[in-house]
C-alpha cells in the first residue's frame, strides 16, 4: 500500500464494540474485521488520536491541530512564550462560549497569536469529534463550526476538506513519515545533514506510488543507515 493511504483510506477494521463507539451499524461480535464506513477511515479519524489530542473533558483544537503539523506536515510549532495563560474554561464571563470562541479571545494575547494562528485552523477542522472520537454536530447547545485552514492559507470544511487539503501534497505526509522511520532506524534523531537522503528516498518512492516497501527499502539502502555509528 502507499504510505497516503494512511490518511486516505475510506476503511477501518473493528470489533462489535469499537463499530458502537464509532456508529457504525451491523457489526457483532468481538473479532476485528475490515469495514468500509465513510467518516472512518484514515489517522484523521481514528478514535485512539482524537482521544489522546484532548483534555479529559473537552476537545482541543490546539493539540490536534500542533498534532497534525508535527505529525503529518512536519512542521512543528516553537514552543509557548514562559507564562502564557492558560484558555478559559467555560465559567463565569466566557459561559455558554464555544471552544472556538473562547480560543479567539486567547489569540487576542499577543505573544500568543504568533502560534496559535497556525495550530487552531487545523485544529478546528476535526471540532466535528468530541473528546473520545464520537461524531457530533452541535457543542454547547450551537451548531459546530468545523472550517478550518492550513499555514500556506488553504482554506476547507471539516475532517473531509483537511484529508483533501493534505492528499493534494502528499510528498509533505510522505517526507515526516520518513523522517519518522529513518529516527526510528538510526535509533537517533534526524539532523540537517540527513536532509539530503530523506529527498532522495522519497523521490525515490514517488516512482513506486508512496508504497511503504519502497520507503522501507530506501532508508535501508540510504548513506545515513548504511553508514552510521556504533557505540
Amino acid at each position: 500500500r502507499g504510505v497516503p493511504e494512511l490518511l486516505s483510506a475510506n476503511y477501518t477494521f473493528v470489533n462489535e464494540r469499537l463499530a458502537k463507539h464509532y456508529g457504525i451499524p451491523n457489526v457483532y461480535g468481538s473479532r476485528f474485521r475490515r469495514v468500509e464506513f465513510d467518516g472512518r477511515g484514515g489517522l484523521l479519524r481514528q478514535g485512539s488520536i482524537l482521544t489522546v489530542t484532548s483534555y479529559a473533558t473537552r476537545t482541543s483544537p490546539v493539540i490536534r491541530g500542533k498534532w497534525v503539523l508535527e505529525n503529518i506536515l512536519g512542521v512543528p510549532p516553537p514552543p509557548p512564550p514562559p507564562a502564557v495563560p492558560p484558555l478559559k474554561e467555560n465559567e463565569g464571563s466566557t459561559k455558554n462560549l464555544s471552544v472556538r470562541e473562547r480560543l479567539a479571545l486567547h489569540r487576542a494575547n499577543m505573544p500568543c497569536a504568533g502560534c496559535h494562528r497556525l495550530m487552531d485552523p487545523v485544529g478546528f477542522s476535526l471540532e466535528n469529534y468530541d473528546a473520545v472520537g464520537r461524531w457530533r454536530t452541535i457543542e454547547e447547545q450551537k451548531p459546530i463550526d468545523s472550517a478550518g485552514g492550513l499555514p500556506d492559507g488553504t482554506t476547507f470544511q471539516g475532517v473531509d476538506g483537511l484529508q483533501k487539503a493534505l492528499m493534494a501534497r502528499p510528498e509533505l505526509f510522505v517526507s515526516t513519515f520518513t523522517e519518522k522511520m529513518l529516527t526510528y532506524a538510526l535509533g537517533r534523531g534526524v539532523e540537517y545533514y540527513d536532509a539530503p537522503a530523506v529527498r532522495k528516498i522519497v523521490a525515490d518512492a514517488r516512482t513506486k506510488d508512496y508504497r511503504f516497501s519502497s520507503v522501507v527499502l530506501g532508508i535501508v539502502n540510504s548513506t545515513p543507515f548504511q553508514m552510521r555509528r556504533t557505540q
